[in-house]
């Protein structure tokens, strides 16, 4: 029993970390309504403090079980992140918008934090600047991956790291590391994240969005998270271009990022023509756009064959 509690205490000791990194994420929606004065600092002030003490608590409480992870103690704490972030992640939203409950407020946080896209909001276009940052920030953090994201950023898990990225990601980054260093392999994925979401927060911008529209659909559009600033999303613009720029970075995100890596280190294409994982992905997604814009243009849904490509694509 001893032994199995020491195990615990070990992995409560970096999630404690992890909150702890999780509630300095939340010091960009407090800048933004700070400078947009949307009324929302308060709630993401008292958010940060709840984060930040409640992750230095559980590190400090548990230091001297501090040790390097084994595969099990890997597994456990994925569980527990997914878990638990999301009660941090939901608090500026139960906050401000008390009429939620906590059950909804956590499976709006749970849904951006996971990528799964569901939302049970509406009136998107009255919330303040901060709140739809925040939804759309979580989203693009779950994209990616926490986990991978602590494994960058905290060198002290030593050889956990391996067993947290081995726990989290799926795919052939399991069996081969990109770079001698696993830390270093999860910054290098960091970094190709961060550089494809500035690119199509440009393209965005350049298609007609506004700045905060750009980086809030930038967010959710790589991190496969679904969530938009307007209850109409991408319909509010009703603009071929915008979609066409969502719909290719989406598929881009969609290709396991180890691909792109290997990409990026080559500076050629040719990884992914080799990639049968990456050829069978966009072989299903094309003849998939292909089949469902035939049904649509059958059944005399749109009468425009383009038409019907570009619904059934996006």
């Amino acid at each position: 029993m001893g032994h199995v509690l020491s195990h615990f205490l070990a992995v409560a000791n970096i999630l404690g970390r992890m909150v702890m990194m999780f509630g300095l994420v939340l010091l960009i929606p407090c800048g933004v309504a700070y400078w947009t004065l949307d009324g929302s600092l308060s709630v993401f002030l008292d958010a940060l403090s709840v984060t930040l003490g409640c992750g230095t608590a559980i590190w400090i409480l548990t230091y001297r079980f501090k040790r390097e992870l084994q595969i099990r103690d890997g597994f456990l704490l994925v569980v527990l992140v997914w878990l638990s972030l999301p009660l941090f992640g939901m608090l500026p939203l139960v906050w401000y918008l008390p009429e939620l409950g906590i059950a909804k407020a956590y499976f709006e946080a749970a849904s951006g934090l996971t990528s799964t896209g569901a939302t049970i909001l509406t009136r998107l276009d009255e919330l303040p600047y901060a709140i739809n940052l925040w939804r759309c920030l979580m989203a693009w953090l779950g994209g990616m991956g926490l986990i991978v994201l602590a494994v960058a950023i905290l060198p002290m898990l030593g050889v956990g790291g391996r067993q947290l990225l081995s726990a989290e990601i799926p795919g052939p980054i399991k069996e081969s590391r990109l770079t001698p260093r696993i830390a270093e392999t999860a910054k290098r994925l960091w970094l190709i994240y961060v550089t494809l979401t500035l690119t199509c927060m440009i393209a965005y911008r350049l298609a007609g969005m506004t700045p905060f529209d750009a980086i809030a659909h930038a967010l959710s559009t790589l991190g496969l998270g679904g969530f938009s600033t307007h209850d109409s999303s991408y319909g509010y613009w009703n603009s071929p271009l915008i979609e066409a720029i969502a719909i290719l970075f989406m598929l881009i995100a969609g290709i396991n990022f180890s691909s792109h890596f290997v990409a990026w280190r080559a500076k050629s294409f040719s990884p992914y023509r080799v990639d049968p994982e990456a050829k069978l992905y966009i072989l299903i997604t094309l003849a998939s756009c292909i089949g469902v814009a035939g049904f649509l243009w059958i059944k005399g849904i749109y009468t425009d064959p383009l038409v019907a490509l570009r619904y059934a694509a996006f």
